[in-house]
């Protein structure tokens, strides 16, 4: 820090001056199509909004879009090392404005809704990144984008996002430091995705039952184990209305499913919960001692009384049988209930079941749960890198005589 204080004391010991964000780079829309032009043997590779994982601000390139030939795609329309690419239009606005930063050129296009910044000579593109996902700018978005049918991030609207523009030798240092944290952060990451692989090989061996005799199993459907049940529509506007301390749970992963809180509760007793519609459906969910509610896109399981099986261990089980049920649907991923009520799952006696739920319990606990585990490290380095990106993106405007 002492090195930037000295260049902005010996460089801009004034201030800085603001700029429109427009000044800094070029702004590129992308390229628009037909949905008939999707083509599973397409050559031409495009990517939208959701191919930008908006916890990390990195690229996701699973289930990337082809299109066919016949498409009029512009050279400009390609990503290029050092781009900026920008989710622009979306029906919802937590979709606009996720950003994720192009390290090389790459064989991609980017849709309609999509856009890249192209950093100009004033400017450090990475700088310029850090800019973009700060919450200076979310904030901006909030309050210049209108609520429509769909939230567009035009050109007029970025117009009036001013920004500071110190010498490039502060930005470059300013780079320098924030991307160490998120340097760090993405080793964390790496580590728990290999952890994360590691546990679920280890699951999926436990619930293969080696060494137990396939008489002492017994192979039941969902539909004969639990009573299923799907949950209701509820709308932001009656979460406003109903505020209170008991949790809806919808199709989002983040924040463990939590769409809200509400003043009244659905359900009181153990049970799973699963996501039925959307890219996160066959998502399972366990609730112990908890009162709640469910959305009309989560569905409900109960064990049966009798039934041979316990909650938590059926848990385990369909974390790894329900993605593989999930129908792909047009462009809508789907578990409805009549799906989950067929899958087959393998009953071995509950001192079996406890003892892989123990074990699970355990292996899951030094991965995920402990205070000093990688999802507490990167909870941690994500927030240094927030103060720090807020800390050193803050100037004082330049006073002029």
């Amino acid at each position: 820090m002492s090195k930037i204080d000295d260049l902005i004391a010996h460089l801009c010991p004034n201030g800085v001056e603001f700029k429109s964000i427009t000044e800094l780079g070029q702004y590129v829309r992308g390229l628009t199509y037909s949905k008939d032009k999707e083509s599973v043997l397409g050559r031409i590779k495009v990517l939208r909004s959701n191919n930008i994982d908006q916890t990390q601000n990195i690229l996701d390139l699973s289930n990337v879009r082809t299109l066919d030939e016949s498409v009029v795609v512009r050279v400009h329309q390609k990503l290029k090392k050092n781009d900026i690419l920008m989710s622009a239009a979306s029906g919802s606005r937590a979709h606009v404005g996720k950003v994720a930063f192009i390290w090389e050129d790459m064989d991609y296009y980017f849709g309609g809704f999509m856009a890249v910044w192209r950093a100009h000579s004033l400017v450090h593109p990475r700088f310029l990144f850090h800019l973009l996902t700060s919450s200076s700018f979310s904030n901006y978005l909030d309050s210049a984008i209108s609520s429509s049918t769909i939230n567009n991030l035009s050109g007029a609207i970025l117009k009036n996002y001013s920004v500071p523009l110190p010498p490039l030798e502060v930005q470059n240092e300013i780079v320098k430091i924030l991307d160490t944290f998120t340097e760090l952060e993405a080793e964390l990451e790496a580590e728990l995705e290999a952890r994360k692989r590691q546990y679920e090989h280890y699951r999926t061996s436990l619930l293969l039952h080696s060494g137990v005799a396939a008489v002492e199993i017994r192979t039941v459907s969902i539909g004969n184990l639990c009573k299923i049940s799907r949950g209701t529509v509820i709308s932001k506007d009656y979460l406003r209305a109903r505020p209170g301390n008991f949790p809806v749970y919808s199709s989002q992963t983040l924040n463990n499913g939590i769409f809200g809180h509400i003043d009244t509760y659905a359900y009181d007793f153990e049970s799973l919960t699963w996501t039925t519609d959307g890219a996160n459906a066959g998502s399972i969910f366990y609730h112990q001692k908890e009162k709640f509610t469910i959305t009309n896109v989560c569905g409900l399981l109960k064990v049966k009384e009798g039934a041979g099986i316990t909650t938590k261990y059926l848990y385990y089980v369909l974390q790894t049988l329900a993605p593989k049920y999930v129908s792909p649907g047009m462009g809508n991923p789907k578990l409805m209930a009549s799906s989950m009520s067929k899958i087959m799952v393998q009953v071995p006696s509950i001192q079996k079941q406890n003892q892989i739920v123990d074990t699970l319990e355990k292996y899951s606990a030094l991965i995920f749960g402990t205070t000093d585990s990688i999802p507490a490290e990167i909870s941690t380095r994500q927030k240094q890198y927030e103060y720090y990106r807020n800390k050193l993106l803050t100037f004082k405007p330049l006073e002029v005589a």
